[in-house]
């Protein structure tokens, strides 16, 4: 949908955070009298005509000629409720109004990173790149002061890729595992809203695929296709699908391998991504708490080959974690710090085991055993294999409270 097309349009905005709240800013700027109404679960406060809140929050949205929603609400919610309205999203907004290129990044684990080195090897190149999504800013800010050289780097989850019909120029697939099944039940419906990402492009298009996976590999798209190659380098704590991903992208855009080399080597790795946060106590503390699936847990013990303790746990999406234990096992990790609601799942598959575990609802106790336990010149790793939400706001307030609380 052209945004010039909502200006008569009967609009509501459904979800009303990070990226709500730029739809409406955006929106407001584009139709300066025009009345926008807004819908949440939670209080609104905005001074708009019509805003919906609460419980009830989505039973008016079939009044409307178009739905924006938010990534957090299941489309499914969305249409129960939708009537005859047009269902869109931010991201499906941008992919059909941006002038410019647009390279999208997903897969279940490493597209912060991958999104993140890819931009800065064009940026360091000069191609006019922005960083869009998660990891920059919402992709709408840029919607109304773009120029057609603009190359937007758009690390796109599940979520944003859901029902959008145009897809990016090009197309980056990192890696699929099982994730985020309390959403959408099965792997099946998860991998189809990812396919998203190649399913509209043309002949013109590229996609940059991982092809170890045998369903990415195979996943059907008019582009062409561009599978990773080897690394053209190393770097320490940034996985090589990131490297082989970044170095096809800038190939396309001209860029030599000694350019390419040049932008990895100076690239600083995320915070919490296999971060150092410090020595106490003899003891090196690692932060990691980006690795909200067991394999990134798994890739973090490859990288660290000293771990004594281990901080696991947080909300339960119904994945296995044997991959992950057997690791352990293998490993002999002595000291294991459990958060719920994974704990009970994660102690059961490794009960007979040599280890010392220590469950626990609080960061600052978390610390503290850590602290009192792990051995002089050992390493201690947070990398939850979970995500946050069910005890943090997110995986940010854990990683603060874990620096929080080693520094006191």
């Amino acid at each position: 949908m052209r945004l010039e097309n909502l200006k008569d349009k009967k609009i509501i905005i459904v979800g009303f955070g990070r990226e709500g709240k730029n739809t409406y800013k955006t929106l407001k700027k584009l139709f300066p009298n025009k009345a926008i109404s807004l819908a949440d679960k939670n209080k609104i406060r905005v001074d708009e005509k019509e805003i919906f809140t609460g419980e009830n929050y989505l039973e008016n949205i079939k009044n409307f000629d178009v739905i924006i929603k938010t990534p957090g609400i299941p489309y499914r919610e969305i249409k129960k409720y939708s009537g005859n309205a047009k269902i869109t999203s931010q991201a499906e907004l941008f992919l059909e109004n941006a002038k410019g290129k647009i390279i999208g990044v997903t897969g279940t684990k490493g597209k912060s990173t991958t999104s993140t080195l890819i931009y800065k090897v064009l940026k360091d190149s000069r191609i006019n790149a922005k960083l869009v999504g998660n990891m920059g800013k919402p992709c709408l800010s840029y919607i109304l002061t773009q120029k057609p050289k603009d190359v937007f780097v758009f690390e796109m989850s599940c979520h944003q890729l859901d029902h959008i019909s145009k897809s990016p120029n090009i197309s980056v697939f990192v890696n699929i595992y099982p994730e985020h099944l309390d959403y959408y039940k099965t792997f099946s419906k998860y991998f189809n809203a990812k396919k998203n990402i190649a399913k509209f492009q043309d002949k013109n298009d590229f996609f940059i695929y991982n092809p170890l996976f045998k369903e990415i590999k195979d996943i059907k798209t008019k582009a062409h296709k561009i599978p990773f190659k080897e690394p053209i380098c190393s770097k320490k704590n940034i996985h090589e699908n990131a490297i082989s991903a970044a170095a096809a992208v800038a190939k396309i855009f001209g860029l030599t391998e000694k350019e390419i080399k040049s932008s990895i080597n100076k690239f600083e790795t995320l915070d919490s991504r296999i971060e150092f946060v410090g020595k106490f106590n003899g003891v090196d503390f690692y932060n990691d708490c980006l690795a909200t699936i067991p394999e990134a847990t798994i890739f973090a013990l490859n990288e660290l080959k000293n771990v004594d303790t281990l901080i696991l746990g947080g909300q339960d999406r119904g994945i296995s974690y044997t991959k992950l234990t057997d690791e352990i096992k293998k490993r002999k990790i002595r000291n294991i710090i459990l958060f719920p609601n994974t704990d009970k799942k994660i102690y059961k598959e490794l009960k007979n085991e040599n280890i010392n575990f220590f469950f626990t609802d609080k960061m600052k106790d978390a610390v503290l055993f850590a602290k009192e336990n792990t051995k002089k010149r050992g390493i201690c790793l947070l990398s939850p294999a979970a995500p946050s939400y069910n005890l943090f706001k997110d995986y940010k307030d854990k990683a603060n409270q874990f620096k929080k609380y080693l520094k006191k």
